[in-house]
C-alpha cells in the first residue's frame, strides 16, 4: 500500500467552497503530470446513498457506470479526469454503518463490543484504501463532505489522522479548503476564520499539510505569510482560489499557484513532466470568444436549484464551447406552463430541452412544451422523463389516443404508453433499485442519433423504473414516431426520432452523465449544432 500515495481534502468555515472542484482540479493537473489519480468522495449522511434523496436536498444524483447512485461531485471528477468513476468512488456514512452491522451480525467481531473506534474508523480506512486496490493508481484523491468541526465528520476525520499515523507523511497529506472573507465595511479580507477552522482540525489530531484560501479577491503576500505563520504551515503551501467565472478555470488558477508542485514535492514524487494543458486551454479560449449564441430552454421542475441539472447543465457548456457557441440556458419551471402560455413562455427559444424527474408533479407543462417543440419544428432533446413525456404527448395529440399516460402518473389510463418495467413490478424496496448503469443499446443508420454517435452500438447510463410500452410500437411507427435506439437484450426503446422534424431526439437514458470537458457528449454536440442552425435559418 505504501506505493500509493493519498491526499485527503477537508473544508472549514462554510459549506459549497468548492471542495470537489478543488479536487478534481488538483487531480486533473497531476493526471496531466503524468500520474494514474482517482478520486473518491467520503459523505457524512446516515442515508445510504443519494439515490432517496429529493433534489431539493442534495442536488442532482450520479449515476456510475457500474450502476451507483452517487453524489454530484463524481460528476465533477468525471469532466475533468475523462475518467469513468464506479461505485467505490462514493462513501456515505450510511454504507459505513450498514457495512458494520452486518458484520457484527455475522459474528465477524468475535462478541467484542462494537464502537466508533476502531470499528467504524477501520471500515472507512478500508473503504480509503479499496479504491486503490490491485496498484491501479499512483494518487488516491479523497475529498470529505461536510465541513471541520460537524459531528457527523468527526469518524472521517479521525480515519485521517490515524491514515497519517500509519502510512507516513511522505504517504499521506491533508489539503484544507477554507474561507477568507472580504468585509466591503473595512475594505479588509481577515483571516480569523481560517485560523479557528484549522484550530478545530488541530484539536481533532490533524495538523493540515496546505491550506487552500477560498476568496473573492486576490490576497496579498502578507496575508498568505500571516496564515502560514498562525496556521503551522510552510508559506509555499498556502494558495489562494480566487472567484472565476467558470469552475473550469480553477485548475489554471491551480497550476499558477504552484500547487501541483506542492503536493508532489510533500509526497515525495519527481516533478518530471509539466503538464500542457493545451486542449483545456482550447475548450476555455472557445468558451470565451464564441461565433454563435443561442437560447436554450431547459424545462424542469427543480429549477430553483441548478444543482438538480448540473451533469445537463455542464454538458451544454461542453458542447456549447466544442461549437464555439454561448449557450444561454433559461431555466423554466414546468409547472409555470400551461396551454395558454406555452408560447409567450417557449417562442424565443431556439432549442428545448425537457429534463428528467420523477412524480407527477409539473409534468402537464413538460407534455405541452413537448408539443410546441415538435409543431414549431424547433430542435428538441428529451432526456428519461423528457422522453416518456414526448412519447405521452404523441400518442395524444398524432396518434388519438385520449387521455394516454404513464402509469407512474395514472394507474386506469386507457392507453399506457409508459409503463413500469416487468422486473420493476415486484420491487419494494425504494434505493438502489431501479434501472441503473450502463446498457447496450443498437443505433438504427438513418438517424439522428447515428448521426451524432457515429457507430451502431453505444453504452449509455440509466437511472429509471418505467419504459416505452412495446405494446404500442407499430401505431408509433405508423404514425412517424421512430424508435432508432433499442436495447438487444429487452428490446426496450431507448432513442426515439420524428424523421420529419428538424431535430427531435429523446432518449430514455442520461446521456449527460458521460460528458466531459475534452469529450462532449454527442447528442448535446448536435443538440446545440441543430439550435444554432435553427436561428441561423430564423434570420
Amino acid at each position: 500500500m505504501a506505493d500509493v500515495k493519498f491526499v485527503f481534502v477537508t473544508g472549514g468555515v462554510t459549506s459549497s467552497l468548492g471542495k470537489g472542484t478543488l479536487a478534481a482540479s488538483l487531480a486533473m493537473l497531476l493526471q496531466a503530470r503524468g500520474y494514474s489519480v482517482t478520486i473518491q468522495k467520503l459523505d457524512p449522511y446516515i442515508n445510504v446513498d443519494p439515490g432517496t434523496l429529493n433534489p431539493y436536498e442534495h442536488g442532482e444524483c450520479f449515476v456510475t457506470l457500474d450502476g451507483a447512485e452517487t453524489d454530484l461531485d463524481l460528476g465533477h471528477y468525471e469532466r475533468f479526469l475523462n475518467v469513468p468513476t464506479s461505485q467505490a468512488n462514493n462513501v456515505t456514512t450510511g454504507r459505513i454503518y450498514q457495512t458494520v452491522i452486518e458484520k457484527e451480525r455475522k459474528g465477524d467481531y468475535l462478541g467484542k463490543t462494537v464502537q466508533v473506534i476502531p470499528h467504524i474508523t477501520d471500515e472507512i480506512k478500508r473503504r480509503i484504501k479499496l479504491v486503490s486496490s490491485g496498484n491501479k493508481f499512483d494518487i488516491v484523491m479523497t475529498e470529505i463532505g461536510g465541513t471541520v468541526g460537524d459531528i457527523e465528520s468527526l469518524p472521517y476525520i479521525e480515519a485521517v489522522r490515524q491514515l497519517k499515523w500509519e502510512l507516513g507523511q511522505q504517504n499521506c497529506i491533508v489539503i484544507h479548503l477554507t474561507l477568507v472573507p472580504f468585509l466591503a465595511a473595512t475594505g479588509e479580507s481577515k483571516t480569523k476564520p481560517t485560523q479557528h477552522s484549522v484550530k478545530e482540525l488541530l484539536e481533532e489530531g490533524i495538523q493540515p499539510d496546505i491550506l487552500v484560501l477560498r476568496t473573492e479577491r486576490n490576497l496579498s503576500t502578507d496575508i498568505k505569510k500571516k496564515v502560514a505563520l498562525f496556521c503551522n504551515v510552510d508559506e509555499e503551501s498556502v494558495a489562494e482560489s480566487v472567484d472565476v467565472p467558470t469552475i473550469y478555470e480553477v485548475p489554471l488558477n491551480m497550476l499558477e499557484e504552484k500547487l501541483d508542485q506542492v503536493i508532489l514535492k510533500k509526497l515525495g514524487l519527481p516533478l518530471d513532466k509539466e503538464p500542457p494543458l493545451t486542449e483545456w486551454r482550447e475548450f476555455l479560449r472557445r468558451l470565451y470568444h464564441p461565433k454563435h449564441k443561442i437560447r436554450v430552454g431547459l424545462v424542469g421542475k427543480y429549477v430553483e436549484l441548478p444543482d438538480a441539472y448540473k451533469s445537463i447543465m455542464e454538458a451544454l457548456t461542453h458542447s456549447g464551447s466544442f461549437n464555439e457557441c454561448k449557450v444561454d440556458v433559461e431555466l423554466i419551471h414546468s409547472e409555470d406552463i400551461n396551454d395558454l402560455n406555452v408560447s409567450d413562455k417557449l417562442a424565443e427559444l431556439n432549442g428545448i430541452l425537457v429534463a428528467p424527474g420523477f412524480g407527477s408533479r409539473g409534468i402537464d407543462g413538460k407534455i405541452y412544451a413537448v408539443k410546441y417543440a415538435r409543431e414549431n419544428n424547433i430542435p428538441f432533446l428529451g432526456i428519461c422523463l423528457g422522453m416518456q413525456c414526448a412519447v405521452i404527448e404523441f400518442a395524444r395529440n398524432v396518434l388519438d389516443m385520449d387521455g394516454a399516460h404513464s402509469t407512474e402518473i395514472d394507474r386506469k389510463t386507457r392507453y399506457p404508453v409508459i409503463d413500469l418495467m416487468e422486473e420493476q413490478k415486484s420491487i419494494i424496496d425504494k434505493g438502489g433499485t431501479m434501472r441503473l448503469g450502463g446498457f447496450r443499446c443498437l443505433v438504427s443508420k438513418d438517424s439522428k442519433a447515428f448521426e451524432a454517435y457515429g457507430k451502431s452500438e453505444i453504452v449509455e447510463r440509466h437511472r429509471h423504473r418505467y419504459e416505452f410500452n412495446n405494446k404500442y410500437s407499430e401505431e408509433f411507427k405508423e404514425g412517424g414516431m421512430i424508435a432508432t435506439g433499442i436495447n438487444p437484450e429487452s428490446g426496450l426503446f431507448e432513442i426515439i426520432e420524428i424523421p420529419q422534424h428538424k431535430w427531435f431526439v429523446a432518449v430514455q437514458f442520461h446521456p449527460e452523465y458521460g460528458s466531459t470537458v475534452l469529450k462532449p457528449h454527442p447528442l448535446f454536440v448536435q443538440f446545440i449544432r441543430a439550435s444554432i442552425n435553427n436561428k441561423l435559418s430564423d434570420n
